[in-house]
């Protein structure tokens, strides 16, 4: 009958020096896969090839501090943003100061896939029923692209009502209320929030409402069709996959053109026609 093999065997053929590389997949399987026990990571093992004892596997995963699977802490909640990233859509509000000191709330939504980000609305005197025309509007904007989310991210502000809430759920979405004190549980929107007020809010002055909707259009025009990304190898949102362009020859830099956008704060730079 042939010797079964176990972790601490190191005499068989053709797995020398197997002893940390496999300790290591081990615990790896266990914290990528919350729900598998140590028998179902056994399987798995067999069928990369490496017969070892049940009995091993829950010892490793014991020295390592691993829980048994029905204790084991689920997903992280990075590891669920990242996940499903390609569903979740989120939103947040930005707080403006204008120079006649008034302030002004901007509504904005961001898709994780994509990083694409929606300007909703801009007010001075954001109510739960503007909040809600703003979520029917943003419903219409994506119009079919809406069956394809399945998570809407927002924190506790009282103006996003169970109204505002029913317009998404309505479209199949499941509503994620971040918890109290927690703005990391929607982090993807407040970087974007933080990335409007360095690249352009605090570059300019704004003097009413719509002088700020319309540089937040212009500026969303660049960030979503020109701004590079690093979570998309470079790319901006608008352009899903794309090859990568041809190199250009820098010794003719007549080739190059500069374009200011967003009332001239942010450069793009465009080859030549």
């Amino acid at each position: 009958m042939a010797r079964k093999w176990t972790f601490t065997d190191r005499r068989r053929p053709g797995r020398p020096g197997t002893r940390q590389p496999v300790k290591a997949l081990i615990t790896r399987m266990a914290r990528e896969n919350p729900t598998w026990g140590h028998r179902r990571i056994q399987g798995e093992l067999a069928r990369l090839g490496y017969r070892i004892a049940a009995s091993t596997v829950w010892e490793i995963l014991h020295a390592a501090g691993i829980d048994p699977a029905p204790r084991r802490a689920g997903p992280t909640w990075r590891q669920f943003l990242t996940a499903q990233a390609h569903a979740i859509i989120a939103c947040d509000f930005l707080v403006v100061e204008t120079m006649l000191l008034k302030r002004l709330y901007v509504l904005v939504f961001i898709e994780h896939g994509t990083r694409k980000v929606h300007l909703a609305g801009v007010t001075a005197h954001p109510t739960g029923a503007w909040t809600m025309q703003q979520a029917r509007n943003l419903a219409m904007e994506l119009g079919n692209r809406i069956a394809e989310l399945r998570f809407l991210i927002h924190d506790r502000d009282p103006l996003f009502t169970a109204a505002f809430s029913a317009v998404f759920t309505a479209e199949g979405l499941q509503v994620i209320t971040t918890l109290p004190r927690t703005p990391r549980m929607n982090a993807v929107c407040d970087r974007v929030i933080g990335t409007l007020r360095r690249e352009l809010l605090d570059r300019i002055l704004i003097l009413d409402e719509r002088p700020l909707a319309l540089v937040l259009q212009e500026y969303l025009i660049h960030y979503n069709g020109h701004r590079p990304h690093q979570s998309r190898q470079q790319r901006p949102p608008d352009i899903a996959t794309q090859p990568s362009p041809n190199v250009i020859d820098l010794n003719d830099l007549r080739s190059i053109r500069r374009k200011p956008v967003a009332t001239g704060t942010i450069n793009e730079y465009h080859r030549a026609a």
